[in-house]
Order: structure tokens, then sequence, then C-alpha cells
């Protein structure tokens, strides 16, 4: 089931704590392509200095002022797009980025960060301003949810954001391999363990 308005509509950071388990799902070319989101960081402008809406609003920031429940794409280092979610209420301009996700259907490629996720499954900047409740992209409750291990740290990339550069808002799943800054030799051996379990059921790649 498609998580509903309501959902986004309220504390950023508990949405980013919720979202964690949650499953974000891409219809491209007749096909769902589904992912377990096992990373994300809050945003909580203007204040926020971290924030793209710290600076009011912009022509690329719109989407954070509008109503929760929709899709925030951006490109940055003019290669990577990046997924956020609107929250709380229309005219606070937060929003949650993801920054990871486990492959659960027809996902080949690496997911471990924001713009691997967004190339992986086809999300861009076209999708930017898309509502979350529709029929593009969306995220839904998993029919058979799995525990989190729940972790906090600062964000990633935000030193230029002085004190906020150090608020805990980037939440990951302590469980997943797929958490976007595992080094390259745990998350291979991570992979690994995984892949020798036993009547494994998860269907992961």
């Amino acid at each position: 089931m498609k998580l509903s308005r309501a959902f986004y509509a309220r504390r950023t950071l508990i949405v980013a704590r919720e979202l964690i388990g949650m499953h974000l799902v891409r219809l491209h070319r007749g096909k769902r392509l589904i992912g377990r989101i096992v990373e994300t960081e809050a945003y909580q402008g203007p204040r926020d200095l971290a924030a793209h809406s710290a600076r009011g609003r912009t022509e690329r920031n719109a989407v954070m002022f509008g109503s929760p429940g929709h899709a925030y794409v951006y490109l940055i280092y003019g290669v990577w797009n990046c997924l956020n979610v609107v929250t709380r209420e229309q005219g606070v301009p937060h929003a949650v980025l993801i920054r990871a996700v486990e492959p659960v259907s027809n996902i080949r490629d690496k997911t471990w960060g924001p713009g691997l996720v967004c190339r992986a499954m086809h999300i861009d900047r076209k999708l930017s301003g898309a509502d979350l409740c529709g029929e593009s992209v969306w995220i839904e409750a998993p029919p058979t949810p799995e525990r989190s291990r729940i972790g906090r740290a600062p964000r990633v990339g935000v030193d230029y954001a002085g004190s906020w550069a150090h608020k805990p808002w980037r939440l990951f799943d302590r469980n997943s391999p797929y958490v976007s800054t595992l080094s390259a030799a745990t998350r291979a051996r991570a992979l690994t363990a995984r892949e020798s379990r036993p009547f494994s059921t998860t269907g992961r790649l």
C-alpha cells in the first residue's frame, strides 16, 4: 500500500526514521523497480544551513515549499540526480534525501549512494514535483517488513553548514551492507556473507 499524504505531513526527523525499511517504487517502461530504503538524511530549512532552502525560495527548490508527499529531484556535480521527499506542511521547506536502497526487484546496478539510487531506478529531474501518491514513483510499506537496526550520524558532504553539519540527521539500517558510508571491503564481506546464507528467501541481488 502506498504511503498516504499524511505520512509525509509530519515532523521531518520522524519521517526520515520511518522511511527506513519502506519500499521505493519506480514504474519504468512497464516494470516496477523496487528498492528497500536503508539510508536517509533530513533537511530542515530555512534555518538548517545544509538545506537547499536555507537561502529562501528559488526556481530550483520551489518544490520544497509545496505540499508534502512530492518528489524534489536535483542535480549535483553536473552528473548525479538526487531524490528527496518533501515533508511537513506546505510552506515549510523540509525534505528527506533518499541516500541508499537495497535492490528488491528489477534493479541491477549499485544503489549505495543517492546518485546511484537515481541512476539504478531511472529517476531524474523530469520527476521533480512528481506526486509520491501518484503512478510514476512512490513509496509503499513492504508486504513483509524486515527488522531494521537504526543508526544515526552526521549528514554527508555538508561541512560548509557550520554547526548544522554536526546534526545527527542521517539515519540508516545498521544491518544493511548497502549503506553508502561503508568501506568497499566491509560491503564486499557483508554481501558475500549474505549470499552464502543457506535457504535465503530475500530475493535480493
